[in-house]
């Protein structure tokens, strides 16, 4: 699989979000709870597999995201993604295409550490990543080299989607969170102000006269139309 290359930092990534008037619309749309999850262990780029909880959660959210007729999913490779989007595939009958581009960061050592852990033994790392440092968090990659390849997989199925279509792309915590702030034409630095997604909560971008917004973040109900001066 081809990663593509990403845009220069702060820039928008692409000119798919800068067509006024398409009206497209991107899901992002994080995995149902996994074991590891619960155990707060550093998933990375670990095949966990959805527990029983995750599963029915990917059931609920895909009852909602049915709702709103998507015209394509897309999903990281990695079971937990794969198997929630095979919830939203059964009840669209849309086929999910995986691309292993939108799998989590990886994370080197650190993966399968509990976060108590990783504060314990890699302390400083973790401090810097969280100043907003570029940080190879257990020797894996940075989160600008996540961003790389990951939106512009999104980018890539958002341009085949037709005028107010609507993509559903199932991915990891991390990954989405980086994905939004590149298209967004965020600072790298200001990528952790958008916070974490919940297990099968999503986020939507809409397709704006000036490149994508953020119009919902976090969301785990279908998202309502916004009324008032900034309609």
């Amino acid at each position: 699989m081809s990663a593509g290359t990403g845009a220069s930092e702060g820039k928008p990534l692409s000119e798919a979000g800068k067509k006024a008037g398409r009206g497209r619309r991107v899901i992002l749309w994080r995995h149902g709870q996994t074991s590891w999850n619960v155990e707060r262990r550093f998933q990375g780029t670990t095949d966990v597999e959805l527990t029983e909880a995750g599963l029915e959660q990917a059931r609920r959210a895909a009852r909602l995201l049915a709702s709103l007729g998507p015209d394509a999913i897309v999903a990281s490779d990695l079971k937990r993604a794969a198997n929630t989007a095979a919830e939203l595939a059964a009840l669209t009958t849309l086929d999910v295409t995986h691309d292993e581009g939108l799998r989590e960061t990886y994370a080197g050592v650190w993966q399968g550490l509990t976060h108590e852990e990783i504060i314990a033994r890699h302390g400083d790392e973790y401090a810097a990543w969280k100043r907003g440092e570029p940080v190879r968090r257990g020797g894996g990659e940075l989160e600008t080299e996540v961003a790389d390849r990951a939106a512009p997989v999104v980018l890539r199925h958002a341009e085949k989607l037709p005028d107010d279509g609507t993509l559903v792309v199932v991915s990891h915590g991390g990954t989405i969170r980086t994905t939004i702030g590149r298209l967004l034409g965020l600072d790298s630095h200001h990528w952790e102000s958008l916070g974490g997604l919940s297990n099968c909560c999503w986020s939507v971008l809409g397709e704006g006269a000036r490149g994508w917004r953020l119009l919902e973040h976090n969301a785990g109900t279908l998202p309502e139309p916004v009324l008032g001066d900034d309609d």
